[in-house]
């Protein structure tokens, strides 16, 4: 363990090393410390994409309920899929030009200050519950590997994020989030490889998998996982492209950086998608015990299959790298909600509403600081109320937030950049419509209560459990956007008082967004920074080879090490020419 000790301190050390050296790029502003001043390459916006669609909860949550259920997990992912490819042929650009430096300011041209408002206050509390999930889910992980008391796990790990995530804004947010995917491609890689030599290569795995691979265990009704992959596309494709999430595309420098960037975060997913789970599909193979071995977790014991493959089937050193790569999982999600809240009430709120538009651009970035603590301190009292539920597992966490908090907030900002003439009370209106529509499937829609419609009965846990995600997603699908498509009837273009900034916005929306003059300098910046911190890490790596471990061990770290390199490098000569 002491091996391990030693790769987590110097993960730590090159986190620290790339918010330092991107601080100065995020103090000259507040555009530069809520998004880069959109000056950013589409490979790190693509990154960070990626990066925050990934979290810890994938290691996590995810890997357990690929543990127990074989192929069906991936469902989500190809609904990540879909999103980004809709993303690149239609909402990313669009995103980009909408040209401001926060989401909830182009609700407020899209829809009038009253919507900012109530769209500020709704946003900032669900992504500090969204957060305190990665977070929980991070700290089940870190204390079955070290031993330690979760509470105590979820504020030393909270604390950490935190004060990474204040240093240097979304620079250094986006710039870690880009190094961080490569150590999450580098774990994600080794341990594939490798399971798939043990278990004797993909054939073996389906073949062999406990209760079925494609369908998995306590499954009666296919029927229910096909709906689950279609369902969980419709609710990814909102996920992704809505005006909320729309920072992740705001940082690009323009258009084509935009559309770029998500066909990058595409490829990403679609390689992750493929290796991820490889290891907890093995480790239900050849350690089906594995969900036993750590009975303090709970119900989140299935959450550890990671660290059990990485105890035992890799070489010495991994379970540090492996961490390594569930702390850059958690700080890309997390760091890019704090600083997203930062700007949101800042921008929002605090110089309209308190400051009245007297506050100077020093005492916003100083304030936006501010709000960066506040929101973590809360995220880390959210993930310890979340550890407080030990009847969910990760997943069902997870998805139960996605479901019924989010999907009612999300519905009309995806829909409000395709829809263009909507009533100004239509975006608060539909959210709360579709916390009823939430309220109604907890309370009266009921998996067994539906499913008796069809005459079905005694159905198993987990099929109870997949239907409430699909009856779920199903009810804000058809009631939820239908009522926000219906608002469109009471449009009345004389009456609408923010008729001219809609005007404007669309305006923006449809015109291509142009890189500034002096950009190639900044480019180059970017390009140089980051490819001295890449083969800083790639150094790192190999020095793992110095582990005592078997000759094949030696070799793979030796491996993962050349092909961050050649990462590192190839930025170093484009920075040059």
């Amino acid at each position: 363990m002491n091996v391990d000790y030693l790769v987590m301190a110097g993960y730590f050390a090159l986190i620290i090393a790339i918010s330092l050296l991107f601080k100065k790029m995020a103090s000259n502003s507040t555009s530069d410390y809520f998004r880069g001043g959109g000056k950013m390459l589409w490979w790190m916006v693509g990154g960070t994409a990626f990066m925050t669609q990934f979290s810890a909860w994938t290691f996590t949550g995810a890997a357990g309920k690929a543990f127990n259920d074989g192929l069906s997990v991936i469902a989500v992912f190809v609904g990540n899929m879909v999103a980004y490819a809709c993303a690149y042929w239609y909402f990313a650009r669009r995103f980009r030009q909408m040209r401001v430096d926060t989401p909830t300011e182009a609700i407020g041209r899209r829809f009038g200050t009253s919507n900012e408002q109530f769209f500020t206050w709704v946003i900032i509390p669900l992504s500090v519950i969204n957060a305190g999930v990665w977070l929980n889910g991070l700290s089940v992980f870190a204390s079955a590997v070290f031993d330690a008391d979760i509470t105590m796990t979820i504020y030393v790990t909270g604390i950490s994020v935190l004060i990474i995530s204040l240093l240097s804004g979304a620079w250094g947010v986006v710039a870690s989030d880009f190094v961080q995917m490569l150590v999450v491609a580098v774990i994600s890689v080794a341990c594939a490889i490798v399971g798939l030599v043990v278990i004797g290569g993909p054939s073996e795995i389906i073949d062999r998998f406990p209760g079925g691979f494609v369908s998995g265990p306590d499954m009666n009704y296919p029927l229910i996982l096909i709906c689950t992959f279609l369902f969980f596309i419709v609710k990814q494709l909102q996920s992704i492209n809505n005006m909320q999430d729309s920072y992740r595309f705001l940082n690009a420098k323009d258009s084509k950086n935009a559309s770029k960037a998500a066909i990058f975060a595409l490829l990403l997913m679609l390689f992750g998608t493929i290796i991820w789970f490889i290891p907890p599909w093995v480790t239900a193979i050849i350690y089906p015990e594995a969900a036993s071995l750590y009975p303090q977790l709970g119900k989140k014991a299935s959450d550890a299959v990671y660290l059990v493959f990485a105890k035992n089937v890799m070489p010495a050193g991994t379970i540090g790298l492996l961490m390594a790569g569930l702390f850059a999982a958690t700080m890309s999600s997390m760091d890019s909600a704090l600083n997203r809240n930062s700007g949101v009430f800042v921008r929002s709120f605090y110089a309209p509403i308190i400051r009245k538009g007297k506050a100077d651009d020093k005492e916003l970035l100083r304030a936006g600081q501010i709000v960066c603590v506040i929101n973590g301190i809360l995220v880390i009292l959210m993930a310890q109320f979340f550890n407080s539920l030990k009847h969910l597992s990760l997943f069902d966490l997870m998805m139960q937030v996605a479901t019924l908090l989010q999907s009612p907030i999300l519905v009309p900002l995806f829909l409000a950049i395709i829809i263009r003439k909507t009533p100004k009370w239509a975006p608060w209106v539909t959210v709360l419509f579709g916390m009823f529509v939430s309220w109604s499937v907890v309370k009266v829609f009921t998996p067994e209560y539906v499913a008796s419609w069809f005459g079905v009965e005694d159905l198993t846990k987990r099929e109870i459990s997949e239907l409430k995600v699909i009856i779920t997603i199903a009810a804000h699908l058809i009631f939820t956007a239908g009522f926000f498509c219906l608002t469109t009837l009471f449009y009345n273009e004389a009456k609408d008082t923010n008729n001219e900034r809609r005007i404007a916005f669309f305006k923006d929306v449809d015109t291509e967004c142009v890189a500034e003059e002096g950009q190639d300098e900044i480019d180059r910046l970017q390009r140089k920074k980051l490819s001295t911190l890449v083969m800083l890490m790639a150094a790192g790596l190999l020095l793992m080879i110095l582990i005592p471990n078997p000759l094949w061990g030696r070799a793979l770290f030796a491996c993962c090490s050349l092909a961050i390199f050649a990462v590192g490098y190839g930025l170093k000569r484009s920075s040059e020419v």
